[in-house]
């Protein structure tokens, strides 16, 4: 982890050892009975390996140059981290994890695997990719792994793959949102100097959301609108630490903040289920289903209701 060219290095090893093991493999002579299974397609089954390597690959590096290059590497070692910004990091984790997940069974049914392999093998991306996370943390002098953050990442792929199995759609969506707090300007350092970075680093601003579609709860052949949810969501305010509030920072008082959850109830749009006659589109629509979209809420708080014409 300390040499960074030793580190791309062998990671473009790597990759090149595994486009000959991939070409090895669609030459072998049981490949044809593999592709008659599942109706796979060579050149699209290689497309996703490799750039799905490449991903891979590309993230690790990113993930080294962002969180581990600036801080010396350990023994590995656990590290108990569930009382930390009043649980929100873990949903981000369950997020990260449910996205993962549905991206690779996308892909893995794009290349033509049977809907039950794409299932599990899509699945099981979201937790091996976060599990590497979690084994890099645990080398860490700086964190450690965390089974709060294994919980929350299984969780996040079991919502996918439950579903899929057992309603081959996702009727419950796990959604993101976010808006500009007050409190990262106390600690910059923490929760993000400029928009790029609070918007990912600042929990105090992030809510997420389990989002329901009524219409695939109903009976076959309601005419409920195909595209509205229900949302239920969570999220936190007063956080200028983690486990507890900075006092001081650069010699500046930081104010005593009221650490406090927030509950939602709202409405959504299912982006998803919104069909145009472009596939490019459409496309689209899917790819920005993840962001919970503007509605009025109520929010549940320190013992009071307040209501949002438009929450995001």
């Amino acid at each position: 982890m300390n040499n960074k060219g030793g580190f791309v290095n062998d990671s473009i090893k790597h990759l090149d050892s595994l486009q000959q093991s991939i070409d090895t493999l669609l030459q072998h002579k049981n490949i044809d009975s593999l592709l008659q299974k599942d109706t796979l397609n060579k050149k699209r089954l290689t497309t996703f390996i490799v750039a799905g390597a490449s991903l891979y690959v590309a993230s690790m590096a990113g993930l080294y140059q962002l969180w581990y290059k600036k801080y010396p590497q350990n023994k590995f070692h656990f590290f108990n981290d569930n009382d930390e910004w009043l649980q929100m990091d873990k949903m981000g984790h369950f997020t990260t994890a449910y996205y993962i997940s549905k991206a690779g069974y996308g892909s893995l049914k794009w290349t033509g695997l049977s809907e039950n392999k794409s299932i599990l093998y899509g699945g099981g991306m979201g937790i091996f990719y976060l599990t590497v996370v979690e084994i890099l943390d645990g080398f860490s002098s700086q964190w450690g792994f965390s089974p709060g953050d294994m919980t929350a990442n299984t969780l996040g792929s079991g919502l996918f793959v439950g579903q899929q199995l057992l309603w081959h759609e996702q009727r419950i969506q796990w959604k993101w949102s976010y808006h500009h707090s007050p409190y990262a300007k106390y600690r910059p350092d923490l929760l993000g100097d400029k928009f790029q970075e609070q918007w990912l680093k600042d929990y105090n601003g992030q809510t997420y959301w389990l989002s329901a579609n009524i219409k695939s709860f109903l009976k076959k052949g309601n005419t409920f609108p195909a595209w509205l949810n229900l949302a239920v969501g969570y999220g936190a305010e007063g956080m200028t630490g983690a486990a507890r509030n900075s006092t001081v920072y650069n010699g500046n008082p930081v104010p005593p903040f009221e650490r406090y959850r927030q509950l939602y109830i709202s409405g959504d749009i299912d982006l998803s289920r919104i069909k145009t006659h472009s596939k490019t589109l459409n496309m689209i629509l899917n790819a920005i289903g993840f962001i919970k979209f503007p509605f009025p809420a109520l929010e549940f708080s320190r013992g009071k209701t307040k209501f949002y014409p438009l929450y995001f």
